[in-house]
């Protein structure tokens, strides 16, 4: 089939009937629901964007011919990588990366699974069977420009106990059973997000096991979305409905949503099946090449997210001809933020690596630490917008007051700009700002982005421990230390 435009992609949400819940009524329509409809609409948009740019975002499949979205390429070049970045900033654009778990997210994570099976066929060749399923599932998600979702967390029960698996063993996810369709699984992961507009949901090592953890919690797949037993629980929406884009321009449509996930004995079919429990695979499946592989996509849709605080910030501050030493120092700040990021991605890609099988992947010491920074920068940047907005945030009409004949005039004299700017578009910059970081919208996304691919205090430590090549640090301290020696 191919790429599909936002109409395809909505008629097959249209159709699902999923045991999907938000607010205090199970959805029949997500296309429908005032909730979700708004950012089913948005999705469609990225899916349209696609074509839209069709040069730079899509691609020949590499076997059939038909054309792909770039986010599902194998990288076997340095130039592929580059492509594939031209593509999906372009993806970031429909969203200014306020969308952090678009499509083409989990279109990258699997294209890279896909490229590594080895880490996947499990020592000894364990579990060759599922890593064969999952490169024909591959194949499926870029031939049928499926939407994917995934759950990857332990719900949190007591931390005392939970990475321990010893009072809550029948919370995290696991096998309990089997039949002559597949496996039969119980328990519950957090979050899904993207859940209402995805066509299904993986499964797939968020971390390793604790030690003492059975097999039976090893397990990865990927389900419709409308299986049988599969239960989703969104939290609040953040959509406001019906209002005009010029007073929310992305409340209204732009809330990606977040669900809990329960498996109330789930049947995954066989084939569906990536790892069937295994302790030693499901540990070590992502140890690799997954974290340079997907940093690639979610430090450029930052970038792009970034790139627009930097614009919306030096906007506010012109509207009002601000010139204050500390409103530029904030924005120099911000500017360095961008700056960061674009050499990150860039040096990555530059000193890209071939992985053994013809598979390249971006360079991981320029992009694991943005995992850490990135969720600092980002609460920092709201912070920003909030300062140099300042009070003028809360000085915003609406639309019906800028169309009221009686009130315009008045605004006009009131509530315009500095150096020729009109009242109506020092409402819409300022509008647009506090919609970002003041709303419902703003405040859950500002808790996501801190929470992105883990807390700042998390990846920081992962880069300690388990990226962080010391070689040459201890052979500068060994050096200086052997000059101290008589």
């Amino acid at each position: 089939m191919g790429a599909r435009t936002g109409d395809e992609f909505l008629k097959g949400l249209s159709t699902r009937q999923n045991d999907l819940w938000v607010g205090n009524e199970k959805v029949v329509d997500v296309t429908e629901h005032p909730a979700l409809s708004g950012a089913a609409k948005q999705m469609a948009a990225v899916f349209d964007r696609q074509f839209d740019f069709a040069d730079e975002c899509l691609m020949p499949d590499e076997e059939t011919g038909e054309l792909i979205n770039v986010s599902h390429m194998i990288p076997r070049s340095v130039a592929d990588l580059k492509k594939r970045h031209i593509g999906l900033s372009r993806i970031s654009e429909a969203t200014m990366g306020l969308m952090g778990r678009t499509p083409d997210y989990m279109n990258v994570t699997y294209a890279g699974f896909a490229g590594d099976p080895a880490a996947w066929s499990g020592p000894d060749n364990v579990n060759a069977q599922g890593c064969e399923n999952l490169i024909e599932f591959q194949k499926r998600l870029r031939r049928d420009d499926v939407s994917l979702t995934h759950t990857i967390v332990h719900p949190t029960i007591d931390r005392m106990h939970d990475k321990t698996f010893t009072d809550n063993r029948h919370v995290p996810l696991h096998k309990v059973g089997e039949t002559a369709e597949g496996i039969v699984v119980r328990g519950a992961r957090i979050l899904a997000t993207l859940a209402p507009f995805a066509d299904e949901m993986a499964v797939y090592p968020g971390h390793p096991l604790p030690d003492g953890a059975g097999d039976e919690y090893a397990i990865s797949f990927s389900i419709p979305m409308d299986t049988p037993g599969l239960v989703l629980l969104c939290r609040d929406s953040m959509t406001i409905v019906g209002v005009d884009p010029f007073d929310k321009p992305f409340s209204g449509g732009y809330d990606e949503q977040d669900a809990f996930v329960i498996f109330d004995d789930v049947v995954v079919p066989h084939d569906c099946v990536f790892i069937g429990g295994h302790v030693e695979t499901y540990n070590t499946a992502m140890a690799t090449n997954w974290w340079p592989n997907i940093m690639q996509q979610t430090t450029i849709r930052a970038l792009t997210k970034m790139e627009f605080l930097y614009g919306l910030a030096t906007r506010l501050a012109e509207a009002v001809n601000d010139m204050n030493e500390g409103t530029l120092d904030m924005l120099g700040e911000l500017a360095g933020y961008v700056e960061v990021t674009r050499n990150a991605i860039l040096c990555a890609e530059d000193h890209a690596y071939d992985n053994g099988n013809g598979v390249f992947y971006p360079e991981g010491r320029a992009l694991h630490p943005m995992r850490a920074l990135l969720a600092t920068w980002f609460p920092r940047a709201n912070e920003i917008i909030a300062l140099i907005g300042s009070h003028n945030l809360l000085a915003t009409p609406t639309r019906a007051m800028l169309d009221d004949d009686r009130l315009r005039p008045l605004l006009d004299r009131y509530l315009c700009g500095a150096n020729g700017v009109s009242a109506e578009d020092r409402a819409a910059v300022y509008r647009l700002a506090w919609d970002f970081i003041g709303s419902g919208l703003g405040a859950r996304n500002n808790l996501y982005e801190r929470n992105y691919l883990g807390s700042a205090k998390t990846s920081r430590v992962g880069a300690h421990m388990r990226f962080m090549d010391r070689t040459r640090a201890y052979a500068l301290v060994d050096d200086m230390l052997s000059r101290a020696q008589p």
